[in-house]
């Protein structure tokens, strides 16, 4: 079964509050670069998408749970899973860990989009890179709440 992408990063002064904890929307930020580098991982990336392809990803809903905190010089991994691919739609959870611990989890379901904004298929190249590195949803993935 395929493993989760893993991504190592430091904590900077530039992503932490006044008093050395990082800032709880730089967890976005995180996750964000760790997606980017999970796209390389399947042999592409954002600037190739877009100009040979037309297409980019858009986060079209992200639920985070925080759990602890994290402070400056922290070494942390952002762990991505994609749980499930459709023609233009992606659904990821990614955590971001220090060492064994679970320090943020986010559930992210992301658009793809053409450059004028309307969502818009993957290519089957892209789709079949994504189906083939699927990991199952674990039982305590995190959910957003339906109204």
């Amino acid at each position: 079964m395929p493993e989760a992408h893993v991504f190592p990063l430091r904590v900077y002064y530039e992503d932490t509050d006044a008093g050395g904890i990082v800032y709880y929307a730089n967890y976005l930020r995180f996750a964000e670069r760790a997606r980017t580098e999970y796209l390389r991982s399947v042999g592409t990336d954002n600037q190739t998408l877009m100009a040979e392809d037309g297409i980019a990803f858009t986060v079209r809903q992200c639920v985070v749970d925080y759990m602890q905190p994290a402070y400056l010089d922290d070494a942390l991994t952002v762990h991505t899973r994609f749980l499930e691919v459709g023609g233009a739609s992606l659904r990821a959870e990614q955590t971001v860990k220090r060492d064994v611990d679970d320090l943020a989890r986010l559930l992210v379901r992301l658009a793809c989009v053409g450059n004028d904004g309307k969502p818009k298929r993957m290519p089957k190249a892209l789709r079949a890179a994504f189906a083939k590195k699927l990991v199952p949803p674990k039982n305590e993935q995190i959910t957003a709440e339906r109204n």
